[in-house]
């Protein structure tokens, strides 16, 4: 069954389709299988990864009306390891649409029940806005992945971001959790960068991804040829980076999943009316405070001049709720 993640920031240009469409591809890379929805109108995580917006008759618009089947509207580019299902302009007209129609934050979660078994990661890049589109994909996620620039403004813009889900979690998806919160856009040499970057490990902890994507020409080059930058220029630092956020995402999902059999396995094996200790506190068994595998910081050229990864804290990080 797949996870789905919603990437999502309301302010622009902080790397949201960037990251939808060099995650998905780094993903590929690994053997997963992934799809990538587009939910933003403007369509550019399509042609990022080198679908033609204009060319298919069946798109996310089509899946959000029902008018089709959503195994209709997805396409399986050959150059790239992750399918796509496209977006363009119509995807405004549908916006309207779903205004008067009952239940229209469900319509992308009742569409992913027919295709969730075929993957194991479904991302859905967002549009930049808080409206009835980014509502669809965090009714049918699981997660926000929220990628954010180390400036001030971004962490004004946060708290609203965090307030939507908030609500999203007390009314129709309260299974919706922060996924993690992706530094992008860095560059070492600014001050301000590395104090906003510690205020978000701070307030956040664990849910910041040690992984940090830098500012890199490459890595701006790609969407205009089409590419992912693991396609267009591997050896980059942006490549690099997008490659360590995907083993970091798959090394997590790993280590939870070992807590969690570890967890059911001294459930079962406990004795009748015996309370099972907790994780770490069993014989042999070392889990981390927080579910998640311990991962390695970024390469020293994977990141901007005079910059470190910070290391995240073992602890839990505050659950929005």
């Amino acid at each position: 069954m797949a996870k789905i993640i919603a990437i999502a920031n309301q302010k622009g240009g902080v790397g949201k389709t960037t990251t939808a469409i060099n995650l998905c591809a780094a993903l590929g890379e690994t053997q997963r299988r992934v799809l990538l929805i587009d939910l933003d109108p403007q369509g550019n995580a399509t042609t990022g990864a080198g679908v033609d917006k204009n060319a298919h008759e069946l798109t996310t618009c089509d899946v959000l009306l029902s008018s089709c089947q959503t195994k209709e509207a997805i396409v399986s580019p050959e150059h790239v390891k992750f399918d796509v299902m496209p977006s363009n302009a119509d995807l405004t007209a549908a916006e309207v649409h779903l205004m008067s129609i009952d239940g229209r934050e469900r319509r992308l979660a009742e569409a992913l029940k027919q295709v969730e078994a075929d993957y194991d990661y479904i991302y859905i890049d967002c549009p930049p806005a808080l409206n009835v589109l980014t509502l669809n994909a965090f009714v049918a996620a699981n997660g926000v992945l929220i990628p954010m620039q180390c400036e001030y403004y971004a962490l004004e813009g946060l708290s609203s971001l965090l307030q939507t889900i908030k609500q999203v979690q007390g009314s129709v998806n309260p299974r919706l959790a922060i996924e993690g919160i992706l530094r992008t856009m860095f560059d070492g040499r600014n001050k301000l960068g590395h104090e906003v970057s510690n205020q978000l490990i701070e307030h956040f902890e664990s849910r910041v991804y040690r992984t940090i994507i830098p500012r890199n020409i490459r890595l701006a080059e790609a969407p205009s040829f089409g590419q992912p930058i693991v396609y267009y220029d591997k050896s980059s630092r942006g490549s690099i980076a997008y490659l360590a956020l995907a083993g970091e995402i798959i090394r997590r999902e790993m280590a939870t999943a070992s807590a969690r059999n570890a967890a059911q396995t001294q459930t079962e094996s406990s004795p009748p009316g015996e309370v099972p200790r907790p994780d770490g506190e069993s014989d042999g068994v070392e889990a981390s405070t927080d579910g998640k595998a311990p991962v390695e910081p970024l390469p020293s050229d994977t990141v901007g001049r005079g910059d470190k990864p910070v290391e995240s804290s073992s602890q839990e990080a505050p659950t929005v709720s």
